[in-house]
């Protein structure tokens, strides 16, 4: 079992930014992928940012350039530093969690089964 919560979400204007720290308890494993996803209302929630076990991240095309991720093992957090915020990132962001087993997998196409509750981002003049 493994436990997640977010939080530093809020809101800012355009150009702005925030970033979003994730609390991280419970088992632990070898192999996993961390990560942050959004959900606009109405939507599907989707991926944002991933990072391996080893530290590898990437990032979808709507915030390369913008957001960063990055975990720390030492206090098992994950975060997402978001600049030059744009209205449309304004959403539900999620941070996510899922171990596996086999050495390398694409982040972006696992199926998470470790969600936290969600934290708001809202970027508005």
């Amino acid at each position: 079992q493994v436990e997640l919560a977010e939080s530093g979400g809020g809101s800012v204007q355009p150009g702005g930014s925030l970033t979003l720290s994730c609390a991280i308890s419970g088992q632990k494993y070898n192999r996993y992928c961390l990560g942050w996803f959004r959900q606009f209302p109405g939507k599907e929630r989707e991926g944002v940012a991933f990072i391996t076990y080893d530290g590898t991240p990437t990032y979808a095309d709507s915030v390369k350039g913008r957001f960063t991720i990055a975990k720390d093992n030492d206090t098992n957090t994950l975060q997402l530093q978001m600049v030059n915020l744009k209205p449309e990132d304004s959403a539900m962001y999620f941070c996510a969690a899922q171990a596996h087993y086999a050495p390398r997998v694409v982040c972006f196409d696992l199926i998470y089964g470790y969600y936290g509750p969600g934290t708001q981002v809202t970027v508005s003049s």
